[in-house]
């Protein structure tokens, strides 16, 4: 019973992150909501004929008379559901030539945009509304026109024109690459400050928490194939202290486990049993796409793939290249000045539980930035960009180490384009080199190594 308690819990996530990002949640719940109103309000105006009193004449001359109401509600519910189909249809073929033209990983992205799901949602409610209070208006036994209904009716076909016309230009804007590159980096520096709230106050971390590794570990298969999408740390670490193990996590979120691969391994081996197992293998949560539940490199492997298609020769958009230059530098302004997730779990404090690996700033300047410079090599514009990118970054940072890497990107950068372009241009590159260089001088390093002094750390 315990087992299936803890099983629900992340199902139970995954399954709202999922719906919340569909076309099915939120229209449906508008759909039903603006139903039962329908229906709703017709039984009340009929319980209290006093409700049709307050509609005007001029809309409906005889309150009486229940054709009127029939053909009124009718004709807006078929002439609703008729836009509702050219309007999707070419949503679809939209969406269709945007993952074309930029990713297909794009997507996601739009099938979350909640004023799609509005729009969806209030067409469709607008026709469940009326077919809720059309079997209102009758002839037989007793007549009856449910003339305050069908003015609501109304209201919501005229909220209905002017919401299209919004959705209309709403669609225009959001499928240009600049509002697509802007929509995925909001949502991945969403998820860095969800994994990663501290801002980082110090330049230099104190080692972890030492553990024995020479105890015998037992791995543990994956039984579903897949992508890592979410890890839920707390019970994970809450599992491992009832059961007394440690858990070390063999891949990070994101990554790809086939089954029959080991997920983790659990030492020491001989406390670990069947049950324990899947127990611990609940706190996973594996799919066949990534997501952005945890995952900050997959939006910037969205942004990367958008680059890349850039700057092939097939496309030769330079300019949307640069765009994500620049919203990737943003996400890693984001990134390296924040505290990096804890890899090692304690608990108590000094017990190292759960050990898990998170990706480092290595790492995501290697996914953001190196497939566009090898790319690259042969555009100015592009590659000048990545250097400005580099420092851009630099700038907001004071760590010796992060600065370096950006030094050795930038080298590579220069020394890529050395070959393909003009001395002319190779100047240039060079001056937006030593610029970056020069971020690391005597002054910057004897402020480190003060801080670093302060922190009772030593300098990496």
């Amino acid at each position: 019973m315990r087992f299936v308690t803890n099983r629900l819990a992340p199902l139970l996530r995954s399954a709202m992150y999922a719906l919340r990002g569909g076309f099915l949640v939120r229209p449906l719940l508008i759909s039903i909501a603006l139903g039962l109103l329908g229906a709703g309000f017709s039984f009340l105006e009929e319980v209290v004929p006093a409700l049709s009193a307050w509609v005007p004449t001029v809309l409906f001359p005889s309150h009486a008379d229940p054709q009127v109401a029939q053909i009124i509600l009718a004709s807006i519910a078929g002439a609703i559901m008729t836009v509702v189909s050219i309007v999707f249809a070419i949503l679809l073929m939209t969406l269709t030539l945007a993952s074309m033209q930029f990713s297909p990983r794009i997507l996601v992205s739009f099938v979350r945009d909640r004023v799609t799901q509005w729009t969806l949602g209030i067409f469709l409610g607008t026709f469940a509304y009326c077919v809720a209070a059309l079997p209102a208006a009758r002839a037989l036994p007793q007549p009856f026109a449910p003339v305050a209904t069908v003015t609501g009716a109304m209201l919501l076909a005229l909220t209905c024109v002017a919401w299209l016309i919004f959705f209309i230009q709403h669609i225009a804007q959001s499928i240009s690459v600049n509002h697509i590159v802007d929509r995925i980096a909001r949502e991945t520096e969403d998820v860095i400050d969800d994994i990663m709230p501290n801002p980082q106050r110090h330049i230099y971390e104190t080692t972890g928490v030492p553990f024995d590794g020479s105890e015998r570990e037992v791995p543990v298969e994956n039984t579903v194939s897949g992508y890592i999408r979410y890890v839920d740390t707390g019970r994970l670490l809450d599992l491992a202290k009832v059961f007394k193990v440690r858990v070390r996590m063999l891949r990070r979120v994101g990554h790809f486990v086939p089954a029959g691969v080991a997920l983790f391994r659990v030492a020491p081996g001989e406390r670990l049993d069947p049950d324990r197992a899947r127990e611990l293998l609940s706190t996973f949560d594996n799919g066949p796409t990534r997501t952005m539940q945890q995952d900050a490199e997959f939006g910037v492997i969205q942004i990367v793939d958008i680059a890349l298609r850039a700057i092939s020769p097939a496309v030769n958009d330079p300019s949307t290249a640069i765009t994500c230059i620049d919203q990737l530098g943003r996400i890693l302004i984001r990134f390296v000045n924040r505290k990096l997730p804890t890899s090692l779990l304690c608990d108590p404090p000094h017990v190292v539980r759960v050990i898990v690996p998170w990706i480092g700033i290595e790492g995501l300047l290697d996914t953001a930035f190196e497939q566009i410079r090898h790319y690259s090599a042969s555009d100015v514009a592009v590659s000048l960009r990545l250097l400005r990118a580099f420092d851009d970054i630099a700038s907001t940072c004071h760590d010796l180490r992060i600065i370096g890497l950006l030094v050795v990107r930038g080298r590579r950068v220069v020394a890529g384009c050395a070959e393909r372009l003009g001395p002319d241009q190779i100047e240039k590159l060079q001056q937006r080199l030593s610029a970056l260089e020069a971020r690391i001088t005597p002054s910057t390093v004897e402020s480190s190594l003060q801080a670093s002094n302060t922190n009772g750390a030593p300098p990496a």
